[in-house]
C-alpha cells in the first residue's frame, strides 16, 4: 500500500467515522489503503489537541506603589497608563493589569474644552449671581459671537454605516477653508439676527462698534418703542473688544450705561443662554456630516437654521437663566454646565 505525505479532507472525515463505529487504526489503513503510521499519527494528533498558553507570571503591585499611581494620575490628568506607571518608575506591568487598576481610582476623559476657574473667578461668578437674582430676564438681550467653518468641529461627521458599506471621505483642503463669523442676540421669544461679519474683518474695539451700528443699531434697536429701549438690558462677554474703554464709552453715547449694560463674570460661558442657541444651529448646519464649498454657502445654512428656531425655544433659553444663577450659587460658583 503506498504512503502518502498528507491525508485529503475526505480521508480525516472517514477516520473519524471509522472510529466512531469502532475501527481500529489497522483495519482504517486497510480499508483507506493507507499506510498504518499515517493514521496512527493523525488519530495521536486529534486525541491531544492544543497545547494550553503557558501565561507568564503577572507582576504583584503593592499597597504603596498603588499609592504612587494614585498620585500620579491625579498630577497628570489625561496622560496614558504607560507614561502614569513610568513616572512611579514601575515596569513589567501589561496594559490590562493597568488599566483594571486605574479604573479603580480614575476615569477616561476628554480635555475640557471650558476655562479653567480659579478662587477670584468663583467669587466673582457668585457676586455677579446674587446682584441679578431678581432681575427680569425676559429684558436682557444676551449677545454672542460665533464662528462657523466650511467643515464643522473635528468629530461631528459620525453615524452609524450599513453593513458593506463604507464611510464615506471627507473633503479636505489646504488652511481649512476658512470660516464666518457670525452675531446675534435673543431676549425673550425673540432673535436677533444673526448677522454676518464681513469677511477678512478683526473684530477690534472701532470694527466691533461700527458692526453693531450697522447691523443691531440701525436694523433692529432703532424699530423699538422708547419704553423698550428704556427697560432693556444689553449683555455682552468680556472679549478685548467688547470691553475696552472705547466700546464702553461708544455704547454709553448710545444709551446703553450703567444698570443698562450688565457686567458680566470671567470664563463663564455657561451662563450665557445664547452658547445653547449656537449649539442648536450648529447640530442642525453640520448634521450627517455635512460640509460645504463655499463660505457663502455655510452662511446660508446658518440663515436658514436660524429660521427654524422657533419663539418657544427661545423662551426656554432665556427662561432658564433663574434656574442658572441658582445652580451657580448651590456649586459655590463652579460650573453648572449648559
Amino acid at each position: 500500500m503506498g504512503q502518502k505525505k498528507d491525508l485529503t479532507g475526505s480521508e480525516k472525515s472517514k477516520i473519524v467515522r471509522y472510529l466512531a463505529e469502532g475501527c481500529s487504526s489497522l483495519k482504517i489503513a486497510k480499508l483507506l489503503k493507507r499506510d498504518h503510521r499515517t493514521i496512527k499519527r493523525f488519530i495521536q494528533n486529534s486525541q491531544q489537541g492544543r497545547k494550553k498558553r503557558v501565561e507568564k507570571p503577572r507582576r504583584k503591585i503593592t499597597a504603596h506603589e498603588l499609592r504612587k499611581v494614585k498620585r500620579a494620575a491625579a498630577k497628570m490628568p489625561l496622560a496614558t497608563s504607560l507614561a502614569i506607571f513610568q513616572s512611579c518608575n514601575i515596569t513589567g506591568v501589561p496594559k490590562s493589569t493597568r488599566c483594571a487598576i486605574l479604573r479603580d481610582m480614575a476615569k477616561v476623559r476628554k480635555a475640557e474644552r471650558r476655562p479653567p476657574l480659579n478662587k477670584t473667578h468663583k467669587l466673582k461668578r457668585q457676586d455677579w449671581a446674587k446682584k441679578y437674582l431678581k432681575t427680569d430676564f425676559s429684558k436682557v438681550l444676551w449677545t454672542d459671537e460665533m464662528r462657523v467653518s466650511l467643515d464643522g468641529p473635528d468629530g461631528w461627521a459620525r453615524g452609524w454605516i450599513g453593513k458593506g458599506q463604507r464611510a464615506p471621505v471627507p473633503l479636505t483642503r489646504q488652511q481649512g477653508g476658512g470660516g464666518v463669523l457670525v452675531w446675534a442676540g435673543i431676549i425673550k421669544d425673540e432673535l436677533v439676527g444673526p448677522f454676518r461679519v464681513e469677511d477678512g474683518v478683526k473684530l477690534d474695539s472701532q470694527s466691533y462698534c461700527q458692526f453693531l451700528e450697522d447691523t443691531f443699531f440701525k436694523q433692529w434697536y432703532r424699530k423699538k418703542s422708547a419704553s423698550f429701549k428704556k427697560n432693556m438690558i444689553f449683555m455682552q462677554d468680556n472679549a478685548p473688544s467688547h470691553a475696552s474703554k472705547y466700546s464702553t464709552a461708544w455704547l454709553a453715547r448710545k444709551g446703553i450705561k450703567e444698570e443698562k449694560l450688565m457686567t458680566w463674570p470671567p470664563c463663564s460661558p455657561d451662563l450665557n443662554p445664547i452658547e445653547n442657541l449656537w449649539s442648536i444651529i450648529k447640530c442642525e448646519i453640520y448634521k450627517e456630516g455635512k460640509q460645504y464649498t463655499s463660505l457663502n454657502s455655510v452662511w446660508e445654512a446658518v440663515v436658514a437654521a436660524a429660521r427654524n428656531v422657533d419663539g418657544e425655544q427661545i423662551k426656554t433659553l432665556t427662561g432658564s437663566m433663574d434656574g442658572r444663577l441658582l445652580s451657580v450659587l448651590a456649586k459655590k460658583g463652579g460650573y453648572i454646565g449648559r
